[in-house]
């Protein structure tokens, strides 16, 4: 599903930092040849008083991303540190329509009510992302925004989707890259991006940032 691309390989012996355990994430670095290291933010994901789709994220984003160069500088000094310059990447995506704010879902009732809300018509995926250089004190921000359009399925065919675990760990309870793929229309933007990790983004900004 992935490939790697040009600037992937100029950003293979780079030391990378994922503020994230997501599978998918890991898995679309490591197709690029990248193998990172995985250490999850631990914040609590409170919204900021203005909370547009896109400030949302990019808050969140930057939380995780601050969060993981305070445990790295916690480390006891005996313990082995990324090297300087090595770019913690932290990343947040939600599920936006009608000025809702949609995340993973709490349950089947919430799963059930935000694919109702999203059945024929569309709605935005957006990722907020976080880049941090460790130690060299330079931070890009940003949020790539992808429109998505969802055909009208029927109530059986939402039903038998929620009998699978796919919809309760992914924002807007879908993964355009699993079983519910089938009842999206078309997309205008990033696939990627709808993944949860839109990777072309990141690797520009982050070269844009190393050339400071």
């Amino acid at each position: 599903m992935f490939e790697t691309s040009g600037s992937s390989a100029c950003l293979k012996d780079k030391k990378i930092i994922l503020a994230s355990g997501s599978p998918r994430r890991i898995e679309m670095m490591r197709a690029c040849g990248i193998e990172p290291l995985i250490m999850p933010a631990d914040i609590e994901e409170n919204l900021p008083k203005v909370h547009g789709m896109c400030e949302t994220v990019m808050f969140l984003a930057l939380k995780k991303a601050q969060d993981v160069a305070q445990q790295l500088s916690s480390l006891p000094d005996c313990t082995e540190k990324p090297e300087e310059g090595s770019i913690i990447i932290a990343a947040d995506t939600i599920v936006y329509k009608d000025g809702e704010i949609m995340g993973k879902p709490a349950d089947r009732d919430d799963a059930y009510r935000m694919l109702d809300k999203l059945r024929n018509d569309f709605h935005y995926v957006v990722t907020g992302v976080a880049l941090l250089s460790y130690g060299r004190q330079l931070t890009r921000v940003f949020a790539e925004v992808t429109k998505v359009y969802f055909k009208d399925y029927p109530d059986s065919e939402l039903e038998a989707y929620l009998d699978t675990d796919e919809a309760y760990d992914k924002a807007g309870a879908y993964a355009i890259q699993g079983y519910f793929a089938k009842h999206i229309d078309h997309i205008e933007g990033s696939y990627e991006n709808v993944i949860g990790f839109p990777w072309e983004r990141i690797e520009k900004e982050i070269l844009k940032m190393e050339e400071k």
